[in-house]
């Protein structure tokens, strides 16, 4: 079949929607680092809505900071892409157009730092996930890291995030431009602080007084991002471009709902994104502690509580009555963590309408990547916050449990390789030794820095010992049934 292409649109079905607008009258305004399937689901659809409205100076500049995967499937498709929005009644089709170039930052890291000088580019946008603001087991900027080493020593090549937007700042500065403002779109609490404050540490060590130009003149809004994205398979590609007429290389599956909330600080303007469904702030932490406590620590649940009871997808987990229970029951220790005022109830019982969304096939492989990065936001903190509180931490801390064993299993179970970690090789060696759960328990909480330096460390190593020493003699369901008390 022909491509997806700007040429091909006119000939797309009457029920695929397309781009409302000439993209060739379109100014990129955003540099995107990190294009994967989130922000293709997500930011860039918020985007092609505003260009559709008439707002011609938000096309985004895409970028990868590894892969070439997304810039070699969607270049020769003039960057266009099919958003898939699957659900229990079906799949509506959308072709997204806001997206004007990709580019592949280690291929031609000048290229970049070029993009994110032009003079038409007022926000620097992010999805890169926790891994890559590389930071310590103290929570500051892993100034060991090789790549952060390399980009100290070479401003014209960087490899970072950091180095990257430290030159193109540095750059814009001596040109007598104005500061763009810099929007994470990652799942950490407070993105937008966390990335400042790392920013500043890196501008420090570059030196020449950057730091105070950074601190007084760029903005750094934290935002609260949620949509579930699903892996894209060939099935996925090969259904969609059947329905398309023509082939998509690369579209993208996501869920109906939808949400953004973002703290309202764009000195060089932003687009209207609240006429398309974002919510704009003066604090965003509210809603940035329930989703990453309710939503994300839930998901990670089922991701490793799913693993090893078998189940592929998070439809599959959720559907097995014990770990739908278990879910509740962790639901139920996260919630009195949260600020007063936030609708739980009404959240969580979205929570159930879309995992229970069978259409997604989101794999529980994919979201347990990763998982030593992740947990300390959306588990170990609040797990550390009920035991302040003297109150009950049994689901939270199995969750570590479930973690530590599905990562061991995966070298002795058909499922090895099937996720994978930045702390892997560390994993390997505690693994690679036959000892107590004690003794695995402690190794991953230094290795990972859980709860480091704090208190509580104790007695949630404790509880995790316990469930761990359950889940190696009775397996999963045992260590389920045993905080669920059924």
């Amino acid at each position: 079949m022909t491509a997806l292409s700007d040429a091909s649109l006119t000939a797309l079905p009457a029920h695929v929607a397309r781009p409302r607008y000439d993209r060739s009258a379109i100014v990129p305004g955003i540099v995107h680092l990190g294009v994967g399937a989130f922000h293709r689901a997500h930011q860039a659809t918020y985007v092609d809505d505003c260009l559709a409205a008439g707002e011609t100076g938000w096309g985004i500049i895409g970028a990868s900071l590894r892969s070439t995967d997304t810039r070699d499937a969607m270049a020769p498709q003039d960057c266009l892409y099919t958003l898939a929005v699957r659900s229990g009644q079906g799949e509506d089709l959308r072709v997204v157009g806001s997206m004007l170039s990709l580019l592949v930052a280690p291929e031609d890291p000048a290229r970049l730092v070029d993009a994110l000088c032009l003079p038409s580019v007022r926000i620097i946008t992010l999805t890169v996930t926790e891994k890559a603001y590389m930071r310590n087991a103290a929570g500051g900027l892993d100034f060991n890291h090789s790549d952060i080493v390399w980009d100290l020593a070479n401003h014209d090549q960087p490899k970072t995030i950091y180095g990257f937007l430290v030159e193109a700042i540095l750059r814009r500065q001596a040109a007598g431009m104005p500061p763009f403002t810099v929007l994470s779109c990652d799942n950490l609490p407070a993105n937008g602080e966390t990335l400042r404050r790392l920013l500043l540490e890196f501008a420090k060590a570059r030196g020449a007084g950057l730091a105070a130009h950074i601190d007084r003149s760029i903005a750094f809004p934290s935002s609260m991002v949620d949509r579930i994205v699903p892996a894209t398979t060939d099935a996925d590609r090969a259904r969609v471009s059947a329905a398309l007429g023509v082939t998509d290389s690369w579209p993208v599956l996501t869920e109906p709902f939808c949400q953004w909330v973002i703290e309202d600080r764009f000195p060089a303007g932003r687009p209207a994104w609240e006429r398309f469904g974002a919510t704009m702030v003066e604090d965003v932490r509210p809603f940035e502690d329930m989703k990453l406590r309710l939503l994300n620590g839930s998901h990670s649940a089922i991701a490793y509580l799913g693993l090893l009871s078998g189940h592929e997808t998070v439809a599959d987990a959720f559907g097995a009555p014990a770990i739908r229970r278990f879910v509740q029951g962790l639901w139920n220790e996260a919630i009195p963590t949260l600020p007063a005022g936030l609708d739980t109830q009404t959240y969580t019982g979205r929570l159930t309408a879309r995992y229970d969304n069978p259409a997604l096939q989101h794999r529980t492989a994919q979201i347990a990547n990763d998982g030593s990065q992740k947990l300390p936001q959306r588990i170990v903190a609040t797990a550390t916050e009920q035991v302040r509180r003297n109150a009950p931490v049994d689901h939270l801390t199995l969750v570590i449990a479930a973690w530590i064993a599905a990562c061991d299993a995966r070298g002795r179970t058909p499922d090895a390789g099937q996720f994978s970690d930045p702390l892997d090789a560390g994993l390997a060696t505690i693994f690679a030794v036959s000892q107590s759960a004690a003794a695995t328990v402690t190794q991953v909480f230094d290795l990972a820095g859980f709860a480091s330096g704090q208190a509580e460390r104790t007695e949630l190593q404790n509880a995790v010992i316990a469930h761990l020493e359950t889940i190696r003699a009775a397996g999963i369901g045992a260590a389920i049934t045993t905080v669920s008390g059924e």
